[in-house]
């Protein structure tokens, strides 16, 4: 029997066990700290870029955080089985708080936006270890219960998160959302460690070292790529060649990484798997794209609070959850590349509803309805398009399958940012123009979401 089996085998089964208690809080405190911080920086940014100024940094503070995240969770999972499963924990949670305490002391946006990134170091290592920590702490039929709390430790940032961030800017300041957050990682990880140090490594297996460092590069280039081509999007009025050039180096440089990291046939949507995956990017891409900015044009452009502005975040998390499970009642009936369609085009509702009341002749409080209509439609497509990755994953590739839909994810949501901080910081401070900029960027986003569309018809329904 193996030391992990030994350690596991060691103590009772359940979750709340007295032996185990402590390692279920700490991480389902660790997953809340990092849902909550996800979820707020969105509602708090305007107060953010209006104290700090550079509105064309805006989209480069979520785009940041997702390329450092998509890098470090390509890392996390090697480290944890060459080196157990404490110390990329452990690390993962000091970059966090690291870039917590940065972002919030922050005295200009760039240094913000290296805190972000510092963030999002510290989530990918997070968000990567803590699965594998239920995997190897918790026997069988603990998982799904571990898995279902992971899980439900979304729910209450999503309903409380952008609004409390919005009455913490009102009465403390934007920094207070940062920094107000960094004992509760630290309070988790003080509560796991000592049960994450009597879990081994995985000495069953040899680790690949040249398969790891292989995939550390891909990633490394391919958010080397994903950043020269929002850097170059934005040089392009500025500096037309350095932009130009910034552009197409970073776009070969994602094209060569993606089509390494990605299933064959991908890049052009090829029916099944490649199709689901193609989906899921373009779906990330055109939702946190607009995400991003919903409340920067509620507050800038149509006056809200930002704590009204917040709920329409909070309605877009709540309809996700309902779209999920309305996704899992249809799947019964219909295939998933239907329900993926079908969600698609609710998103692009939402989307198109929320797009028309930027301008002030809409009432500014249907955006919280027109959002969460557009959440209801991401809920849908991304949990049939992830059932649907697993049904076209050839077996005993799933893994491989389900690490290329998080890329897809991830990259999506950092360049629909990306593009958004492009198009809306170019264009000055004025109210008019920053209006006539937002709604450009969010009739891209349904132009992508109605590409969506088309290539999740291509998946097999």
């Amino acid at each position: 029997m193996s030391m992990i089996e030994d350690a596991m085998t060691a103590q009772p089964a359940g979750i709340w066990v007295a032996g185990r208690r402590m390692l279920t809080v700490g991480l389902t405190l660790i997953i809340i700290a990092t849902a909550f911080e996800m979820l707020a920086v969105a509602a708090t940014m305007p107060a953010t870029a209006q104290d700090l100024g550079g509105l064309a940094w805006y989209g480069w503070a979520f785009s940041a955080f997702m390329l450092a995240n998509m890098v470090a969770a390509t890392v996390a999972g090697p480290e944890a089985d060459r080196r157990g499963i404490a110390t990329p924990f452990i690390a993962g949670t000091f970059l966090f708080v690291s870039g917590l305490l940065i972002a919030g002391l922050a005295p200009t946006m760039p240094l913000l936006i290296v805190g972000r990134a510092v963030q999002g170091l510290g989530s990918g290592i997070i968000g990567a270890v803590v699965y594998i920590i239920v995997g190897r702490g918790y026997e069988a039929d603990a998982r799904p219960r571990m898995l279902a709390l992971i899980s439900s430790a979304w729910v209450v940032p999503g309903m409380v998160g952008p609004a409390l961030a919005g009455i913490i800017v009102a009465h403390a300041g934007w920094r207070w959302v940062f920094l107000g957050l960094i004992p509760l990682p630290i309070l988790a990880a003080c509560m796991a460690l000592p049960s994450l140090r009597r879990l081994a490594p995985a000495q069953h297996s040899t680790p690949d070292t040249r398969q790891r460092n292989r995939e550390i590069r891909l990633a490394l280039v391919l958010a080397t790529g994903a950043g020269m081509v929002i850097s170059g999007l934005g040089w392009i009025s500025a500096a037309p060649s350095t932009g130009a050039a910034l552009l197409a180096f970073g776009a070969v440089a994602t094209i060569i990484a993606l089509r390494q990291v990605l299933p064959a046939g991908t890049l052009r949507a090829a029916p099944g798997l490649p199709a689901a995956i193609a989906a899921m990017g373009l779906l990330n891409l055109a939702f946190f794209g607009v995400d991003a900015f919903v409340p920067l044009a509620l507050t800038t452009v149509r006056g809200l609070s930002i704590v009204t502005a917040g709920l329409a975040l909070t309605a877009a998390t709540l309809t996700w959850t309902a779209g999920a499970w309305m996704q899992a009642r249809l799947a019964r009936r219909m295939p998933p590349g239907s329900i993926a369609v079908l969600g698609l085009l609710v998103m692009l509702i939402g989307i198109s509803a929320t797009t028309a009341t930027v301008a002030p002749v809409m009432p500014a409080l249907l955006s919280i309805g027109t959002w969460g209509t557009a959440g209801c439609g991401i809920g849908l497509a991304y949990s049939a398009l992830s059932l649907s990755m697993l049904q076209n994953a050839t077996q005993g590739h799933e893994g491989r399958a389900s690490s290329a839909l998080q890329i897809a994810s991830q990259l999506g949501t950092a360049l629909g940012a990306g593009i958004g901080g492009v198009i809306i910081g170019s264009g000055g401070n004025g109210a008019t123009v920053a209006a006539e900029r937002i709604m450009l960027h969010f009739a891209l986003m349904i132009a992508i979401t109605g590409i969506a569309v088309l290539t999740a018809w291509r998946v097999e329904r």
